[in-house]
Order: C-alpha cells, then sequence, then structure tokens
C-alpha cells in the first residue's frame, strides 16, 4: 500500500473536525429540545388570575 494514501492535509483535518463537533451539537440540541416537551408535558402551566379590581 502506498503511503499517499495515508496523507490528511490540514484543510480536510480541521473540515473532519468541524464536521463532528457539529454533528455532536446537533445531536445534543435535538435531544434536549424532545426532553424539553417531554418535561412541559408533566408541568402544569399557571392558570392567569383575572384583575377583579379594575371593576
Amino acid at each position: 500500500m502506498t503511503d499517499s494514501l495515508l496523507y490528511l492535509d490540514p484543510g480536510s483535518g480541521s473540515y473532519l473536525v468541524q464536521v463532528i463537533v457539529a454533528a455532536a451539537m446537533g445531536v445534543l440540541f435535538f435531544f434536549k429540545n424532545i426532553k424539553l416537551y417531554i418535561l412541559s408535558l408533566f408541568r402544569r402551566s399557571p392558570k392567569k388570575q383575572e384583575d377583579k379590581t379594575s371593576e
């Protein structure tokens, strides 16, 4: 096998790191949104109090 196939230039390396970081962040935000949606189903929304002093 030739050694030229194993060469990774700095541009390709930084692009690879950028893709890995972006994929990891995408997965984190995806699951964070799912977690917040599920938690919102179990939380009670605060009831609005009507202001009876203005009548």
